[in-house]
Formats: C-alpha cells, sequence, structure tokens
C-alpha cells in the first residue's frame, strides 16, 4: 500500500527552526516527485515546495530562501527544513506523491497531479 506519513511538527517560536521528514512506502520515492503543502485554519490549501525526480526543486515565494526541501540518501524520505519560521507559517503540513514514473513538479501549481497524501503535522509557529 502507498503510504506517506509527516512527522517532525510541534510548537517553535518565531525565528527559529524547524524539519519536517515525509516516510514513504509502497513506492521508490526517488522515482516520484513529492511535495509539501498546508494548509492554515480558514485558509485554502497552499503548495511549499516539492522535488522532482530529477532532483529539481520549486518553492512558493513565500517560503523561498527559507525553506529547504530534500531527499534521505536511503531516498524513502524527504524532509522540509524550514528556517526564520515566522507566524504565518502556522499550518498544518501535508506531505503527497505524484505516481507517475519521472514525475515532475510543476512549477506554478504544486498540486497538480499529486495522487496520494499523508494525514498532516500540526506546526504552530508562536511566542
Amino acid at each position: 500500500q502507498v503510504q506517506l506519513v509527516e512527522s517532525g511538527g510541534g510548537l517553535v517560536q518565531p525565528g527559529r527552526s524547524l524539519r519536517l521528514s515525509c516516510a514513504a512506502s509502497g513506492f521508490t520515492g526517488d522515482y516520484y516527485a513529492i511535495g509539501w503543502f498546508r494548509q492554515a485554519p480558514g485558509k485554502e490549501r497552499e503548495g511549499v515546495s516539492c522535488i522532482s525526480s530529477d532532483g529539481s526543486t520549486v518553492y512558493a515565494d513565500s517560503v523561498k530562501g527559507r525553506f529547504t526541501i530534500s531527499r534521505a540518501n536511503a531516498k524513502n524520505r524527504v524532509y522540509l527544513q524550514m528556517n526564520t519560521l515566522k507566524p504565518e507559517d502556522t499550518a498544518v503540513y501535508y506531505c503527497a506523491t505524484d505516481l507517475t514514473y519521472g514525475s515532475t513538479c510543476n512549477p506554478v501549481a504544486l498540486e497538480y497531479g499529486m495522487d496520494y497524501w499523508g494525514k498532516g503535522t500540526l506546526v504552530t509557529v508562536s511566542s
């Protein structure tokens, strides 16, 4: 079964860092695009970042320069390193994958083609 499980969320003060992890099973993650998304209360889900099967990455303008997406050496786990966190980063963060072999990220609409989603991990940025 295809499964994506997020972890690493929690409460953090503004300006600090947090690293989220997405553990993939049921498929070989390095062959597919995997993206990070977030949804704040009362707002629509938005794309945060995505890493393609070829290793290329894309970022939302709101997180560019602060967040970094990467794959672990085992290739079954994707990380989102979040630095200089802001209160507006508070949201439930989800990872998702496009299970088309060799899939790449859509730089305009990161959610395009995403077939499977995790259940999310909550990140709260507050003093």
